[in-house]
């Protein structure tokens, strides 16, 4: 599990049918410090609430297909949490 910012969405005119109503959103993944750690990348809302500028939990590979409501469906990242607050112990 990572921690990522939403910062826009993704419009799909075709996708497959078992995605019919999932959001895409483009998420800049984070270090600890919440600062950007490497590339922006596309990802399924699994908890359908998730929007720009929120703070997120992804997760990536199989655990992905799986967050989604019909699992192993073709997503690389799904979004799985929307974090409230972070405390660096």
């Amino acid at each position: 599990m990572k921690l990522g910012r939403v910062i826009g969405t993704v419009v799909a005119t075709e996708k497959t049918p078992d995605l019919e109503g999932v959001k895409f959103l483009i998420v800049q993944m984070l270090d600890k410090h919440q600062q950007p750690a490497g590339e922006p990348v596309v990802a399924a809302d699994g908890v359908h609430m998730a929007g720009p500028g929120e703070l997120v939990y992804v997760v990536g590979s199989r655990e992905a297909a799986q967050a989604m409501p019909n699992p192993f469906v073709p997503v690389d990242h799904a979004i799985v949490g929307i974090v409230d607050e972070v405390s660096l112990a």
